[in-house]
């Protein structure tokens, strides 16, 4: 079995080509220097070194040997202060889960951040909807998560980090995008309106509920995302609300119309205030990856503001 001893006696040996020098290199004495190469050569197999009274000579394995011992010393030399920044969290592995539409409002902005001020941590990614990273926190399979509330999970944590107003996609030329004025809930009377499921899509099922309350319109369809919803708007099914950063999605035949109050309730506090679509982060308490932290600090916390 090799060991590090051994190595390290290899390595001096080989470098001054001379057990005399390569003893006092080490601060050992010749004997016990001598009997580490003998091991070392036992278990390899070869002859690493020629040697007489006169020189010390590499063989040609030994000169191949040598390349590797150097290799082996300077990961130990390194891996003690790669292990102290991982457990820092300076360094590391954080696994992100994220929603398409996530991903165009705060994605790009925060693997930019990371990369900047922590570019030791590597960021795997997985795009999920909000109920898939929820069951990926629970399973361990994920560290933190771009997702839309509620969460009723008690062992996880979250904060509001992105606000956004909310929008009504409708196919160009759709008289909704000839009125040049903000949208009421009247104006969405008898129109077919793409929904969302109230199970897989809850947030963004209720917060279409909210705003058409007092409303009539006709629900055609009921998708799970809101990249599908803004797809049926363009194949002229409906009209659907969508959060402000879904103009983005860079799909042809849709004009996006601003709503009354940014789509928010007046009567609902913070949902009044223009900007009710929420993005929360989310990660579990029993975590104990130190890099989470880390990048939870780059997270902007828009509740402490």
């Amino acid at each position: 079995m090799l060991t590090l001893d051994q190595i390290r006696a290899f390595v001096a040996v080989a470098e001054e080509l001379h057990f005399g020098r390569a003893a006092d290199r080490l601060r050992m004495t010749q004997p016990p220097l001598s009997r580490h190469i003998q091991k070392l050569e036992r278990v390899i197999g070869v002859t690493l070194l020629e040697r007489d009274n006169r020189r010390v000579v590499l063989t040609d394995a030994g000169r191949g040997f040598l390349e590797d011992a150097r290799r082996m010393l300077s990961l130990v030399d390194t891996a003690g202060d790669r292990a102290r920044r991982i457990a820092s969290g300076a360094a590391g592995t954080v696994r992100l889960g994220f929603t398409a539409v996530s991903a165009i409002s705060m994605l790009g902005a925060l693997l930019r951040r990371l990369s900047e001020r922590l570019p030791e941590i590597d960021v795997i990614l997985h795009e999920r909807v909000t109920a898939g990273q929820v069951d990926g926190l629970l399973r361990g399979e994920l560290d933190l998560g771009l997702a839309r509330p509620p969460f009723d999970i008690d062992t996880l944590d979250s904060r509001v980090v992105f606000r956004e107003p909310l929008c009504a996609a409708v196919p160009l030329g759709h008289p909704l995008a000839e009125l040049g004025r903000p949208l009421a809930p009247d104006d969405f009377d008898g129109l077919p309106v793409i929904s969302y499921n109230p199970v897989q899509s809850r947030y963004f099922h209720e917060l279409t509920v909210r705003f058409l309350t007092n409303a009539h319109p006709r629900i055609e369809q009921q998708v799970h995302q809101i990249l599908t919803a803004v797809l049926l708007v363009a194949a002229g099914r409906g009209v659907a609300l969508a959060p402000a950063s879904a103009r983005s999605l860079g799909v042809d035949g849709i004009a996006f119309c601003d709503l009354v109050r940014g789509g928010g309730d007046p009567l609902d506090g913070e949902a009044g205030n223009g900007e009710p679509v929420e993005l929360h982060v989310i990660w579990s308490r029993d975590s104990t990856n130190p890099a989470l932290a880390r990048v939870l600090e780059l997270l902007p916390d828009l509740e402490a503001g």
